[in-house]
């Protein structure tokens, strides 16, 4: 008989709390983060998602609370000792974050010679070809990012964000801005992502198709509190009016 293991945590965070001046953002929050899950953290605009992992990255500190990412409590960390954590953190913003100065390659490039100094040029090259492979955009080494789609630069900018090997990846809005399909194939690479490097994911979004595509469990915001946690089957067989504006819409096949 096969022995059941209980699921290693890599985020933990107790009592979070958050404000800017008197306005509440998060309020009391507490959730844990699985190896290699896909968590979706869901809500209205205003409700703390994006404070959320900003938080965790320690890009905001938080007013109180603790957030625990590998074992090491992030807020009582030193400089070198946060840096040595963000190494195996994959941030993606919103916006992507290029360098538009830079060509694909230079942008690929700039977080390996930042962070993994003992790779020859070599191993460099090898590296940016199979991660640009990894995300099925191989032959726009040498472009610019103004001469990219927006569903191109969205993929260039997730292959710069995972080529340091992340153990935890945080997303924000991922799909934002896309057409459907781009955004499906998106969150269709967000899974992939998932498999071959085995990362843990926090992924903050509206976007319905993607939830139902890459949620291995949800969290739901409101008011900057947790109201509800829980599987997709779960919230799409929701009662509650609030989440099933959400949800309204039907499963797409």
């Amino acid at each position: 008989m096969k022995k059941e293991t209980t699921p290693q945590t890599v985020i933990e965070i107790k009592n979070l709390q958050k404000n800017f001046g008197n306005l509440k953002v998060l309020n009391d929050i507490s959730l844990h983060l699985n190896k290699q899950e896909n968590l979706v953290v869901l809500g209205k605009s205003g409700t703390g998602k994006s404070v959320l992992i900003k938080c965790i990255a320690r890009l905001l500190k938080a007013d109180s609370g603790t957030i625990t990412i590998l074992g090491q409590e992030v807020n009582n960390l030193k400089s070198n000792e946060l840096n040595e954590i963000r190494k195996k953190i994959g941030f993606l913003f919103q916006s992507g974050a290029l360098y538009d100065s830079m060509t694909v390659k230079e942008n690929l490039e700039f977080p390996l010679r930042r962070i993994k100094k003992d790779l020859s040029d070599a191993e460099i090259d090898k590296k940016v070809q199979e991660t640009l492979e990894n995300v099925g955009l191989k032959d726009v080494l040498n472009k610019m990012p103004s001469e990219l789609s927006g569903g191109m630069r969205k993929r260039i900018s997730l292959a710069r964000t995972i080529i340091i090997d992340p153990e935890i990846m945080l997303y924000d809005e991922p799909t934002t801005g896309l057409d459907p399909v781009t955004a499906r194939e998106i969150s269709e690479l967000i899974n992939d992502i998932q498999k071959k490097y085995k990362t843990a994911s926090i992924i903050i979004t509206h976007d319905m198709e993607c939830v139902r595509i890459v949620a291995d469990r949800i969290i739901m915001l409101k008011e900057g509190d947790v109201y509800k946690e829980g599987t997709l089957k779960e919230f799409e067989n929701s009662k509650d009016e609030f989440i099933n504006a959400f949800f309204q819409t039907k499963k797409q096949n």
